[in-house]
């Protein structure tokens, strides 16, 4: 009998330990922004405005740095109106490859990046009440908090946490709520969001 009565008192603590842990799971879920937080596996796409550094192997008479023109083309000494916008570096070294190879046998080009700024649709935009409200080129893994660092935070006027989040999912645009002074002034991690490319952060200005 008291093997018993060992057994069912053990047996209820489990269960209340349980019901402890799915109780705080609850409250955590409950804090969480209604925003959706899957993060994008994306590659940078070349845009207007980047400056692309073309490396032709053993060929330093056409190897050059040159600019992503804004109809999205770039022009090199034998490649003339190369379309560059909406392509990797490697993709546009192979667009290259197969341009020069009329000229110089088995070209081997590497392209590299030089400076980043990004097809419209693959930027992140910011408007309102930033210290700097402007275009950011999206970067992999980006967050809500390394956006608001890159402009400088909030003004004084700002109503961080009447803030939204413009994103376009589906083919249609949604908005979504997010904190940014409880992420800001207070430090709560738990109101940092993932980014995605294209995603627009409007920042309005508190009524006093």
């Amino acid at each position: 009998m008291g093997k018993y009565k060992a057994n069912l008192v053990k047996h209820s603590a489990m269960m209340l330990a349980a019901a402890c842990v799915l109780a705080l799971g609850g409250c955590a879920t409950r804090g969480q922004q209604p925003i959706e937080t899957q993060v994008t596996d994306s590659q940078y796409l070349i845009g207007p405005g980047d400056a692309v550094n073309i490396i032709v192997w053993r060929n330093p008479e056409v190897s050059m740095s040159v600019p992503v023109r804004p109809d999205g083309k770039i022009t090199t000494p034998l490649v003339e109106d190369l379309q560059a916008a909406g392509k990797t570096s490697t993709a546009l070294a192979r667009d290259i490859e197969k341009a020069l190879s009329k000229y110089i046998q088995q070209p081997v080009v590497t392209v590299v990046v030089t400076n980043f700024v990004g097809n419209y649709d693959e930027q992140i935009r910011v408007i309102g009440q930033a210290t700097k409200p402007q275009a950011l080129p999206y970067r992999r893994n980006m967050s809500l908090m390394d956006v608001m660092i890159a402009v400088g935070g909030t003004t004084e006027f700002a109503a961080g946490n009447r803030a939204s989040l413009i994103r376009t999912v589906d083919g249609k645009q949604q908005r979504f709520n997010v904190r940014l002074d409880d992420l800001i002034k207070d430090g709560d991690i738990s109101a940092n969001v993932p980014m995605r490319p294209g995603d627009i952060l409007v920042i309005p200005e508190s009524f006093f």
